[in-house]
């Protein structure tokens, strides 16, 4: 019956979402459209994981909604090898620090981000 999922957030700046999961996360642009131009949507994936990048205006014109970008309804989740130096390379390229790396638990060591919409993206590792 179902086959595949992604998470979709909803950005204002689709350009800039692209770049701080492409450039600086790792991930990888799969799908684009339109496949020219400024996209509407864009899909990035990360080992087996997607996440769609919906514009805004895109979302209110085709499904009707009014999506609020960067509410922290929800957190990305991504693991890293090291969770300082991961923190410490996104805070360099001017990523803004909800939480600095802090012990979470069940042996982890996580920091808290905001992506350019505002949505949390935690970056995790085990502790060493």
């Amino acid at each position: 019956m179902f086959e595949t999922a992604l998470v979709n957030l909803y950005t204002r700046d689709i350009e800039a979402g692209i770049r701080f999961y492409r450039d600086l996360l790792g991930f990888e642009e799969a799908f684009r459209t339109p496949a020219e131009g400024l996209p509407s949507h864009v899909e990035l994936r990360l080992g087996g994981f997607t996440v769609g990048l919906g514009d805004v205006e895109a979302a209110r014109q085709m499904h009707g909604v009014e999506p609020e970008p960067g509410r922290p309804s929800m957190v990305l989740v991504i693991w890293s090898a090291d969770a300082d130096q991961a923190f410490a390379r996104l805070v360099t390229a001017g990523v803004p620090v909800v939480r600095p790396p802090h012990d979470s638990g069940n042996g982890n060591r996580a920091a808290l981000l905001q992506d350019p919409d505002g949505t949390l993206v935690e970056i995790v590792s085990k502790i060493r």
